[in-house]
């Protein structure tokens, strides 16, 4: 049993915050935390909390107290990464207001020093992989990447997701995403790749609060199989990790944000989320509490995990098998009081949530002989009610044994649905690890014929990465974008011709104010013009067209 382990990060005054002349009302002293109410009289006493690590990332490196994002990683991300090894599922979740820094620290920016945890987990992951002298010992990766959005799931890595995944419980998986890609990785290139590619992919917007805001929650999950061959008996161990590194949606308040129409639905999905991530933390924060008091079994206040996406998911992360820890993300300044508050608030009740986390050995053969049995008794099921497998595949479909209609009750649709899931699992779980990695391959494949069916290219015609090195000879459009993370990393080809942008366009553009068809390119000999629609807003380096 181990608590989750809590840190909060504050980072220094934004644009806005400084254009509104903003003061500081956040101190930290060791790993203490304390915030003054705004225009404060000399009595009052600030509000303070003590977490497992407050870092003091306000003011720049020239300050000794400063924390920048490698302290960040060596407390945090290093113990969890040494949890996964040892073979514990692990998470680190980041969580505040919007445009408080979570993205920052999950993630950080393009340069070797700002990186995130996220990348210098699987960089010292493949690291320590890469100096394993040990012939016994072998690892694999496979990677998922997701995001909720207005409470649907959209698999990032695959192009054939239409952002409204299935989110399934399994009696031993417990809750997980149906038919979401999980990605065979050897290196720490295609981690990255795959990283960056499922970042371009997620839903990004502007409100007032942030420039560049994160509208959706995104989770970047690892799966570390480490396979060990006992010499003397030659039998193999298998030690199968999860590690779950999740950025949540900033939490905000709508007249703070200034959002109108689609901007303010979407702000009502993530804060339904948030709370119902706080009711889920505060009723943990109940149990744990009331078991330190030896309250009887059975009086266990309920947690709402179902009632949204998001906490359904994280449920072993939350009080489960998991070494977790939470990331807090704070503002200092007073314009943003009452949801930093909030935010230590959360924190602080996070610190009473006790998990139980166990080494996950031989998962697998476990799970294949419980889907196995599980198979065995549908198929028994199945045919009680008078129908019989056509094709023996999770593809297959059922039609009666006496050649009539198949029946279409409930119990037997329920029954042919859980039996073709079952199976679907079996056989990935039963996937060589050859197959995953022609899998990858082809939905690589897939992913890159999508993109340039959009008339964008993730590398440029001689097979670098797009922002190193652009073609000169094509004409070509760039995106622009002030997270540099999310900026001059496409590239739309102007074909010979006419090419169509909008909405529906060869070349899709999302936003408020992009209509379906917005206006047309047409390249002759090398030479482009633009042909806006009449009723859109197109500008030619800043100027109207008309």
């Amino acid at each position: 049993m181990s608590s989750v382990k809590v840190a909060v990060r504050v980072r220094p005054f934004n644009a806005r915050e400084k254009g509104r002349n903003a003061v500081s009302i956040i101190a930290m002293e060791g790993k203490t935390t304390s915030i003054y109410r705004p225009k404060a009289v000399a009595t009052d006493q600030p509000k303070t909390f003590s977490f497992d690590y407050s870092y003091w990332s306000q003011t720049g490196p020239e300050d000794p107290n400063f924390a920048n994002q490698e302290q960040v990683y060596n407390d945090i991300g290093k113990e969890m990464l040494e949890h996964a090894f040892e073979g514990y599922n692990v998470c680190i979740f980041a969580y505040g207001q919007t445009g408080s820094g979570k993205s920052y620290t999950m993630m950080g920016m393009g340069t070797r020093e700002e990186e995130g945890i996220i990348p210098r987990t699987c960089l010292e992951m493949f690291e320590r992989m890469d100096g394993n002298e040990d012939s016994n010992l072998t690892y694999s990766v496979e990677v998922s990447y997701m995001e909720i959005y207005c409470e649907r799931v959209k698999d990032l890595l695959n192009p054939k997701s239409k952002g409204n995944l299935r989110v399934r419980e399994h009696p031993v998986l417990g809750p997980y995403v149906e038919s979401l890609a999980k990605l065979a990785v050897t290196t720490f290139g295609n981690i990255k790749s795959l990283m960056d590619e499922g970042n371009k992919a997620r839903t990004v917007a502007s409100t007032n609060m942030n420039a560049v805001s994160s509208r959706s929650h995104a989770v970047f999950t690892i799966i570390l199989t480490q396979k060990k061959r006992d010499t003397l008996t030659e039998l193999i161990s298998e030690k199968v990790s999860k590690i779950s590194l999740v950025d949540l949606a900033g939490s905000e308040r709508a007249k703070d944000t200034g959002a109108e129409g689609k901007r303010l639905q979407e702000g009502a999905k993530i804060n339904q989320s948030l709370t119902t991530l706080g009711k889920v933390i505060h009723s943990l924060a109940e149990q744990a509490s009331s078991a330190a008091k030896k309250k009887k079994k059975g009086e266990k206040s309920f947690v709402p995990y179902r009632d949204s996406v998001l906490t359904w998911l994280l449920r072993e992360n939350l009080g489960g098998n998991s070494r977790t820890c939470m990331l807090a993300a704070l503002s200092p300044a007073d314009i943003n009081y009452e949801e930093t508050l909030s935010t230590l608030r959360y924190a602080d009740r996070a610190k009473q949530i006790v998990c139980a986390a166990v080494v996950n050995e031989d998962p697998n053969a476990k799970l294949i002989r419980q889907l196995k049995e599980e198979v065995k008794k549908l198929h028994f099921l199945i045919k009680a009610e008078g129908l019989e497998a056509k094709v023996a595949s999770f593809d297959l479909h059922y039609v009666p044994t006496g050649g009539g209609g198949a029946p279409d009750t409930p119990g037997t649709l329920k029954a042919v649905e859980k039996l073709k899931e079952a199976e679907r699992l079996m056989a990935e779980l039963n996937m060589t690890w050859e197959e995953k990695l022609k899998k990858t391959e082809a939905i690589q494949k897939e992913r890159e014929e999508a993109l340039a069916e959009m008339g964008i290219a993730l590398q440029d015609q001689e097979g670098r990465a797009v922002g190193v090195m652009q073609p000169k000879k094509t004409p070509h459009l760039v995106n622009l974008n002030e997270d540099p993370l999310m900026s001059e990393c496409l590239l739309y080809y102007i074909k010979d011709g006419t090419t169509k942008a909008g909405s529906g366009g060869d070349i899709q553009l999302n936003g408020e104010f992009i209509l379906e068809k917005h206006c047309t390119f047409v390249n002759g000999n090398g030479v482009v013009s633009i042909v806006p629609n009449p009723d859109s807003q197109t500008f030619v380096n800043g100027r109207p067209d008309s």
